[in-house]
């Protein structure tokens, strides 16, 4: 048995990969392997599989793993969705503190286009990778926005003219700073996450238990 306890981890590539590997490492899981081999995506002698952050909640919720790490901005913009079809939810386990990020509401510098946009037509426009959180941040606050969702550099689109605002990650504010953007506003703080399969929490309680524990020791 390996030192996940016949847990299967989903494990998040990408921003989140070395600091969710050295927080494995801390709780005594092997993690050697994964960082030699990255064209290697399951590693089942070791109980971990690696993916996009993006998709850890699928294979979370279908029960292709039992835990997973991956960021509070992914957990927030597939609250409102069935995870891809798959129909179950996760459970949000820990905090795992690393990987911070603000997710904010960025304009051109000076005067700032959205309000007046909001002022003289009542709704902006908004460039986001994360249309979810950006439709409900807006509706929460009682404003009116046009929604389009990009693929790439989202920081293009208010330079551009395509809208007045983007919704978007940050964690130094540098790539904003560079492109002559600021924060008008902040909603929400991103953390990695640790994330249980429904089932798997109740059929797998000891050996989750046990590693919250472990992690908890850190």
């Amino acid at each position: 048995m390996s030192s996940t306890n016949g847990l299967v981890i989903a494990v998040p590539r990408g921003a989140l990969f070395e600091a969710t590997l050295a927080w494995l490492d801390g709780l005594g899981i092997r993690t050697d392997e994964l960082r030699t081999n990255e064209r290697k995506l399951l590693f089942s002698d070791l109980g971990l599989i690696t993916m996009r952050p993006s998709d850890v909640p699928t294979y979370v919720a279908a029960g292709a793993a039992d835990l997973g790490i991956t960021g509070k901005d992914v957990l927030l913009e597939q609250s409102d969705s069935a995870l891809a079809g798959v129909g179950r939810d996760v459970y949000e386990l820990v905090d795992l503190g690393f990987g911070r990020c603000t997710m904010v509401l960025a304009t051109t510098a000076g005067a700032d286009p959205a309000a007046e946009a909001l002022r003289r037509l009542g709704v902006v426009r908004v460039a986001t990778k994360y249309p979810r959180i950006a439709a409900r941040y807006f509706e929460d606050t009682g404003r009116q926005a046009e929604i389009i969702e990009v693929k790439g550099s989202v920081e293009l689109a208010p330079l551009t003219g395509l809208v007045e605002a983007i919704v978007d990650l940050t964690a130094s504010g540098t790539t904003l700073r560079e492109n002559h953007l600021v924060v008008r506003e902040e909603i929400a703080v991103c953390t990695a996450r640790l994330i249980a399969n429904p089932v798997a929490h109740k059929l797998k309680a000891a050996a989750i238990d046990d590693l919250l524990e472990r992690a908890r020791a850190l």
